[in-house]
């Protein structure tokens, strides 16, 4: 169930993230509401997830995959370009969790 409430926390995220980039300085409301209600979910949920994941491997994995998960969607929604620096970034982050899972912080 950690890990679930895990993925909704990265969900949650990644959404508030993405509506921050829409809320234009939080100028426009209905994009700055979701910003707002998106981080406190996704909080809320990080938190009941560290009642049974290990912090270390939960944050990990929340900051990671979500960085990596907008990162893409800056891509896809927003035409950022993806150079050989940045390709190379987002795949340690990622590397940076798979290590940190594969080598017990439980």
């Amino acid at each position: 169930m950690g890990y679930l409430m895990l993925a909704g926390a990265i969900a949650a995220e990644v959404a508030a993230t993405t509506a921050m980039k829409y809320s234009d300085g939080f100028s426009r409301l209905g994009p700055s509401a979701v910003t707002l209600l998106g981080y406190a979910l996704s909080f809320w949920l990080l938190a009941q997830t560290l009642r049974t994941v290990a912090i270390g491997t939960a944050y990990a994995i929340w900051a990671g995959v979500g960085t990596a998960a907008v990162a893409a969607l800056g891509l896809v929604l927003f035409g950022e370009d993806l150079n050989l620096a940045k390709a190379v970034g987002i795949l340690l982050i990622i590397g940076g969790v798979v290590v940190l899972n594969l080598g017990g912080a439980h």
